[in-house]
């Protein structure tokens, strides 16, 4: 399906960064013009100037939902200049996530085309897609919106995983903030001084006793400190430093109860920014069909997190799916595997056409 891997390459010149709001909107603009170019009926939904675009058969209504996203994490602008290289596709974004976009918008006009030669309409789909543009700093004004609103079936993130493991467990997410504060009383005479930066090190060290280092396939909770901060020291000595954590946390933690303990410990505030929910794609029998389509996909768990931890609150079965790109993702080598993209397309085209063989809500 060169079509796709074409498609991608398009989408992927877009610098849809959250610092280029202008990108992402003209990106948006380009897939409408597709879907308007195949006949196809669309959405464009905004909130918090995050735009989504979503397509379904009915009012409010998808049997199956394939879910993608357009924004990506920032990057030079060579990276937004795809190349091809050993049947791998590099660029930024082509791997997380404008290859699932390609490959949504593709299914979508093929579905359509064959329905025309049918003498049916868009009200025949037996699925329905949904593109956001703010996975990358939290979804919320995408997923966490829509999703509340359309009825489903059964969800497809294409956002993780790879041809050979649907991803059916991730790890729920909890940002956190290590405050320290110290009052200076010598002055000239630092060393004597308690420290900010000092007590917070110590803090992030005893932080980290709770938490091990987890392989992608081992189920513990990880930690991560994404950035520190100090206020401009007085005399030399700084009073308030902060660290930033990022927590993933599993189905066994009760995590109210270790940052209550955590704190009886620590010499810094723990100051709790969020706390997002774990995913568990729950028993389906669009699984149960999607495996015996797939025979050498496996099911397994991920670290995550993405826009499929909103699936669960809004009472949506789903999993999270996606082609190969050996762990690229946001790095400066993000590529995908193209022999992925196709297999993955002619699956879902298989899944789609069979799942409607499946009661509704069972």
């Amino acid at each position: 399906m060169q079509e796709i891997i074409d498609l991608t390459k398009e989408l992927v010149q877009f610098k849809t960064m959250h610092s280029k709001p202008d990108e992402i909107r003209r990106c948006a603009e380009f897939i409408e013009n597709y879907l308007d170019a195949c006949g196809v009926v669309y959405r464009r939904l905004y909130f918090g100037n995050s735009p989504s675009i979503m397509v379904l058969p009915k009012n409010g209504y998808a049997p199956v939902l394939l879910m993608s996203h357009i924004d990506v994490v920032d990057a030079q602008d060579k990276l937004f200049r795809p190349v091809i290289k050993d049947r791998r596709l590099y660029g930024r974004g082509c791997l997380d996530d404008k290859y699932a976009v390609a490959v949504s918008m593709v299914l979508l006009k093929k579905n359509m085309e064959k329905l025309q030669k049918q003498g049916k309409r868009q009200k025949d789909f037996p699925f329905g897609i949904l593109i956001t543009s703010d996975e990358e700093i939290g979804g919320f004004n995408g997923a966490k919106k829509i999703l509340g609103e359309v009825q489903t079936d059964f969800c497809i993130v294409l956002d993780g995983g790879s041809i050979d493991k649907i991803v059916v467990k991730e790890k729920g997410v909890a940002k956190v903030k290590l405050l320290s504060r110290v009052k200076t009383n010598f002055g000239d005479k630092p060393w004597l001084e308690d420290n900010a930066i000092e007590k917070l090190m110590d803090d992030v060290i005893k932080w980290r006793t709770y938490f091990v280092k987890s392989a992608p396939d081992h189920w513990h909770r990880a930690v991560t400190c994404v950035d520190i901060h100090t206020e401009k020291p007085h005399q030399g000595v700084p009073e308030c430093a902060e660290a930033h954590l990022e927590i993933r946390y599993t189905e066994t933690d009760d995590v109210e109860r270790m940052f209550s303990k955590m704190q009886s410990e620590l010499h810094s505030e723990i100051v709790v920014e969020s706390v997002e929910p774990l995913f568990p794609s729950g028993k389906s029998e669009h699984l149960k069909l999607l495996l015996d389509i797939s025979k050498n996909t496996r099911i397994g768990f991920e670290d995550g997190a993405n826009d499929a931890r909103f699936l669960s609150q809004s009472g949506i079965k789903g999993i999270i799916w996606g082609a190969d790109g050996d762990r690229s993702r946001h790095t400066p080598e993000e590529h995908v595997d193209i022999d992925s993209i196709i297999k993955l397309y002619s699956l879902l085209d298989a899944f789609v056409k069979r799942s409607g063989s499946i009661e509704r809500f069972c």
